[in-house]
């Protein structure tokens, strides 16, 4: 009988080898086809598949290994994600990386021990049946069977891409919620249903899109309780990850990061982002909302730059000694090529191997532009060892955090944004632009003619109504957006203000240590001494809601009142006004009360009024530690 099996796996590899079409799979070109270091040779990989000892993966020996998610979408299509494997080991080779060789070739022994068995997936994507309203578990998403699928396919995957598929559906209707689902070619074997949303169309009056807005994501550090909730809450249109995803770090205790080292090869980065993907409260977000993600240094190295990181330069010293015998430029190479494996992206240029700077129209409500400040063609940072240097450098004409090409992509999407009639334009970056954080090197600030660039931009073509995002720096700050010394600024009123800046906390890296009190007044020194911040605050862990209509734009913050554990509590912190065509925040500044950190010319009023969004009930509760002690 076990001969029999074997015969027909073999008769089932032989057929599906034939017809093998792995250009399916997103991922067999990601980051880029068109580059020799980039890509797979698709037919080396086809022919490996028709050797005789290919004997494919049977169903039962085969899993979801890390759920669903979806991304980047545009009006008639989405990007899906899912990992199909027989375990949850990621490929620990080098071998699509490494070597003289044409599009990763597969073909030599000395470079690849792939797996010859593509696995077949299908996928299909329908209409959803009711509008999210927030859900602690998707099984209310369960397909009856009845659906009409509104864009389905094949996608094949192999160890060559660590088992990641990822496809384009498209044919899809703008601004629509779907369900969608993956199953395992021949068998009844499913995912979890996953939900997405497509973004209106260009022209489409849209009354209101709501973003949520995560960065800094340390697994060690704590759990990731801030995903959860806004999963549990729903009512969001998208998720916006400004970077941190995932760190590269050698991280220890109950929550150690595996691979148990600092990230160097490919394997590392693709385990990596496995055990972050792994986390349930990650899970819960990424099949519940599209995400449209961008990368801070992390995702490769800390305070990463052109040339460089940190801990690691160009120089062979730093090769021995730091990089592992890892160089600069191969280990941006590992850390891209697992990144776009394993996350719901586009390549949104297939000649630009570390392009992920893009926009997206939400019909005539707004532009979302999101930057690439980190790693594209960043000029030298701030390192420890060379801060006197930046400080010296920090004003020359040819600094740039995102590089000519960036620059002048991001200067002509903001004036054909305005040209086009959208009312808001919103900004994603990874570091902070408006200054709040005072005389920082490795945020805008240290790149002063690049954001003066910026500026000058805004007021020569008269555009307006400008939403600044930002990450990175494990705290909250709102501030106004001015031009110091170049445009007058009244810091009561917000008068001349050119926009604002929200820069949201981390989920879970670390924050300002000791008690409340003692961060509260930390926050109200920062802003007593720095003019355009009008509300920060340091110690809790969480993210924010973006509201964007017609009329105004408002933000919410929302704080985890502990990452030490598991939970599904939630405490509002703020709530922030923007009115159309005032560029400044509306005053009284959060309305003239905060739950923490301090506001302009308003009072904290610490309740601990805490939502518990599982069961949708509220308590006054408090938590002792913030962080897993380590």
């Amino acid at each position: 009988m076990k001969g029999l099996i074997l015969s027909a796996l073999v008769a089932v590899s032989s057929s599906l080898s034939t017809n093998l079409d792995l250009s399916t799979n997103l991922n067999y070109h990601s980051p880029s086809a068109r580059h020799s270091n980039l890509g797979i040779d698709l037919p080396i990989v086809q022919r490996r598949s028709l050797k005789r000892d290919s004997v494919p993966y049977a169903p039962e020996d085969l899993s979801f290994t890390h759920g669903v998610a979806s991304g980047d979408p545009y009006p008639t299509s989405v990007i899906l994600w899912t990992r199909v494997a027989p375990s949850l080991a990621s490929d620990l080779g080098n071998i699509t990386v490494e070597g003289n060789v044409p599009l990763y070739s597969h073909e030599t022994e000395r470079y690849i021990k792939a797996d010859p068995n593509p696995i077949c997936v299908d996928w299909a994507v329908w209409r959803a049946a009711t509008p999210s309203n927030g859900t602690s578990s998707l099984k209310k998403f369960k397909r009856q069977g009845n659906e009409t699928a509104v864009a389905s396919g094949k996608a094949y995957t192999t160890s060559d891409i660590d088992f990641t598929i990822k496809v384009e559906a498209t044919g899809l209707s703008p601004f629509t919620e779907y369900n969608y689902q993956f199953t395992i070619c021949g068998s009844d074997k499913k995912s979890e249903v996953g939900r997405t949303k497509t973004t209106p169309d260009e022209g489409d009056d849209v009354s209101e899109v709501k973003l949520a807005v995560f960065s800094c994501s340390n697994f060690p550090n704590g759990y990731f309780n801030a995903y959860g909730n806004a999963a549990r809450k729903g009512g969001l249109d998208y998720v916006i990850h400004l970077g941190d995803y995932i760190y590269e770090s050698a991280g220890g205790g109950e929550r150690a990061h595996d691979p148990p080292r600092v990230t160097f090869t490919l394997g590392d980065y693709r385990t990596r982002h496995g055990q972050y993907r792994t986390e349930p409260d990650l899970q819960l977000l990424a099949a519940s909302h599209p995400w449209i993600p961008t990368w801070d240094d992390h995702e490769v190295a800390n305070n990463g730059y052109r040339d460089g990181f940190s801990a690691l330069n160009n120089t062979e010293a730093s090769f021995r000694q730091g990089g592992r015998m890892v160089s600069v430029d191969q280990r941006k190479m590992n850390a891209v090529r697992a990144y776009f494996e394993w996350m719901p992206i586009r390549q949104v240029d297939l000649d630009d191997n570390l392009r992920i700077w893009r926009s997206f129209q939400l019909g005539n409500l707004a532009d979302l532009i999101i930057l690439d400040t980190r790693n594209y063609d960043r000029s030298i940072t701030s390192l420890g060892w060379n801060d006197a240097y930046i400080e010296l450098i920090r004003d020359e004409a040819s600094r740039s955090l995102m590089g000519g090409r960036q620059e002048n992509w991001f200067y002509r999407t903001l004036k054909e944004s305005k040209d086009r009639g959208a009312k808001w334009r919103i900004i994603g970056s990874q570091v902070i632009f408006s200054g709040a954080d005072g005389a920082g090197t490795d945020t805008w600030g240290g790149y002063t003619a690049n954001r003066n660039r910026t500026l000058q931009h805004i007021i020569d073509n008269n555009i307006d109504n400008n939403v600044f995002l930002a990450g990175d720096s494990h705290r909250n700050w709102v501030s106004d957006v001015t031009w110091r010394g170049q445009s007058e600024y009244n810091p009561t009123t917000g008068a001349g203000a050119l926009g604002v800046e929200f820069a949201g906390t981390a989920v879970s890296s670390s924050g300002r240590a000791g008690p409340i009190s003692a961060a509260n007044t930390d926050a109200r020194n920062r802003v007593g001494n720095t003019d355009v911040l009008q509300w920060h605050e340091g110690y809790y862990r969480g993210y924010f809601v973006l509201s964007v209509q017609k009329d105004k734009v408002t933000a919410g913050f929302f704080g985890s009142p502990t990452v030490a554990t598991r939970n599904s509590w939630e405490l509002p912190l703020a709530n922030f006004t923007v009115s159309a065509g005032e560029n400044k925040l509306s005053r009284p500044v959060a309305g003239g009360r905060v739950e923490a950190g301090f506001a302009q010319g308003g009072t904290t009023t610490g309740t601990n009024l805490t939502l518990n969004t599982e069961t949708k009930k509220w308590e006054v509760i408090g938590f002792d530690e913030m962080f897993i002690s380590r």
